[in-house]
Formats: C-alpha cells, sequence, structure tokens
C-alpha cells in the first residue's frame, strides 16, 4: 500500500510546491479570529489577551538543514535557536518576555549535550532580558529545537512590513555575508577565519538597534533571516512598492572580502542572499536621522505598473537592476 503523504508527482510535493506558496496555502485555510490584531504575513502575529497586545512567533532548527553538530556545538545551537525567534519578536519593535522551548533528541543523546543547548537558550535570552519558561522534550530520530518567542509593545504599536512609503530610505542594522561566508569555509572543511566560523554559529542580533528603530519611528522593519534581497521581498510586497538596493552602500566586511578573494568568488552574493546573521533591515523616512546602528543602503520607490495597469515587478532591485544572483535561503529548494 502507498504512503498516503507522499504526493503522487513532484509538483504536487512540498518541495514542488516551494515555501512561501504552501505557507500561503496554509494560513488560507486558517481564520483568524477577533483578538488577532496582526495575522500571519510578518515577522510575528499579535494577539490581544484581555486586550493587551501579545507578540508570539516560532523558529525551528534541525539536525542536517539548519546546522550540524560537527561544526557547532550545544551552547552555539541554543543560541542560535533562541536568537531566531527574538530577532522576529524585535523586528516587529516588542521587547522580549519569555521562550518556549520543544526540543526532541534521540535516545542515545548525551544528556549532558542537552543541558548545554538549555545554557546556550539561556545565554540568548538573557541578552534581551527574556526568560525560557519551559517547553516539552520528546524523543525523535533526530535533534530538533522549536522556540516560540513572546514579546510585550509597551503601548507602542507593532512595526509592521506594510508601512514602507516611496521616498523612504531604506537602512540595516547588523552584519550581513558573515555567517554565509562562514558556512563556505566550513564547507570547505576549514575552521578560520574564526570571525566568520562564530558568526555562523551563533549570531549577534543587533537587539539595541531594533529597539532604538522602534521608537523613533521606523516605518517598516524585517529580520533578514533568508537573505536580504529575499527580506526585502517581503516588505516590499507588503508595502506596495519597490525597494532599490545600492551595492556600493552596503558594507562588506574584512573577513568576508578576504575569504572571497581566497575562493575566487564575489562576496556580493554572501552580502544580499546571507541569511544567518539575522541582521535587521528597516524603512525610515526621507528626512529621518538613523538610530545608532543603521546604515542606509537603498531607497524605497513607487511600484511600477505595467501597461495593463498592473504592479510590474521586480519588487527589489539593485543598483536599479534586476538581480540576477539568488536571492535568499528557501526551504524544499532541490
Amino acid at each position: 500500500m502507498s504512503d498516503p503523504s507522499t504526493a503522487k508527482s513532484p509538483a504536487d510535493s512540498v518541495g514542488g510546491r516551494g515555501e512561501f506558496a504552501l505557507i500561503e496555502a496554509i494560513t488560507g485555510r486558517l481564520p483568524q479570529g477577533a483578538e488577532v490584531s496582526v495575522p500571519p504575513g510578518d515577522d510575528a502575529a499579535v494577539v490581544l489577551v484581555d486586550r493587551t497586545p501579545i507578540v508570539v512567533t516560532t523558529d525551528v532548527l534541525v539536525a542536517g538543514v539548519h546546522f550540524r553538530t560537527d561544526w557547532s556545538g550545544a551552547d552555539d545551537i541554543g543560541r542560535r535557536a533562541a536568537a531566531a525567534s527574538l530577532a522576529d519578536l524585535v523586528a516587529m519593535g516588542a521587547d522580549p518576555v519569555a521562550l518556549v522551548v520543544a526540543l526532541t533528541a534521540p535516545r542515545s543523546t548525551d544528556a549532558a549535550w542537552v543541558l548545554r543547548i538549555a545554557d546556550g537558550l539561556r545565554d540568548e535570552a538573557a541578552l534581551t532580558g527574556a526568560s525560557v519558561v519551559g517547553g516539552d522534550l520528546s524523543s525523535g530520530e533526530t535533534v530538533s529545537v522549536a522556540v516560540t518567542g513572546i514579546g510585550g509593545l509597551g503601548g507602542r504599536a507593532p512595526v509592521l512590513r506594510s508601512g514602507a512609503i516611496a521616498g523612504d530610505q531604506v537602512a540595516v542594522a547588523g552584519r550581513l555575508g558573515w555567517a554565509e561566508a562562514g558556512l563556505a569555509v566550513l564547507t570547505r572543511g576549514f575552521r578560520s577565519p574564526r570571525a566568520l566560523v562564530e558568526a555562523y554559529r551563533r549570531p549577534e542580533v543587533p537587539y539595541e538597534a531594533a529597539l532604538a528603530a522602534a521608537t523613533s519611528g521606523v516605518h517598516a522593519m524585517c529580520d533578514v533571516s533568508d537573505g536580504l534581497v529575499a527580506d526585502l521581498g517581503h516588505v516590499a510586497a507588503s508595502s506596495d512598492v519597490q525597494i532599490d538596493i545600492e551595492s556600493a552602500l552596503v558594507a562588506i566586511g574584512e573577513p568576508v572580502a578576504a575569504v572571497a578573494a581566497a575562493y575566487g568568488s564575489d562576496p556580493l552574493p554572501w552580502v544580499l542572499a546571507g541569511g544567518h546573521d539575522h541582521a535587521l533591515v528597516g524603512a525610515f523616512a526621507a528626512d529621518a536621522v538613523l538610530p545608532d546602528g543603521f546604515s542606509r543602503i537603498g531607497s524605497v520607490k513607487e511600484r511600477p505598473r505595467s501597461s495593463t495597469g498592473d504592479r510590474g515587478e521586480p519588487l527589489v532591485t539593485v543598483d536599479g537592476e534586476l538581480w540576477s544572483g539568488p536571492a535568499g535561503h528557501r526551504h524544499f529548494a532541490g
């Protein structure tokens, strides 16, 4: 008897549908109640509990997909898992409050190794003042760490992806391309430059810069988890605008440039498509003084229309042209 969970054709499979098309199909089947203030479509959802807005997000890291245990220590895995959800919270302008963690592991897993994952979760959460308040532990064929982040807005409105306005300046806080370069180093069997390898193992999320942006009137903001071009595409689509990145303004770290030169590669694709760093990108008013930690990398423009009046593509350009390189990470890609 055939497995009913196996697609009848490649086009009907999860890989055939693709990550974002499948997410759209799933969320289209999920009605939202009156207490949902911000539904699926942003870095996190916002729900009302006793009329108080609560920001909620979830991320999962799976061994062999998001990390390798021969590349990363258990504490690194915990730090990275926590950072993924915490970055989503601060991208919404929220103050992280708590993390809830579900962990699966084979029965043979060293218990001390699992405890070091907990240490990493605790230490990353502490950077934002959040606490790890519980979760679930289960056996499984592989290690996976799912983290739900919960935050509050302190009376502020959430920062959405849909607020960018033509004329805004686009600015980024945090590093771009460092973790992607670190992944390239590890893939080739090396462990140096250490700064790049460490950037891949545990991101440095610009938490303080995110709070500064949220309190200084940022129009839209997004966590760069998949890649700068890909994630700005979400902002552009939600805001119905076009965003142009000026490559000369995008900082390329010295170790990133050095590794690219050593491998005979162009570092720009790492910077524009690498997402493991969890930088933050936002749209600010044209005359705004950017908060500490942010630097301008481009601008928001009117989204062009086709001759039929429909909105045209592309959503994101680089130096005014369609970017021909990778846009960012895609789950289920072949």
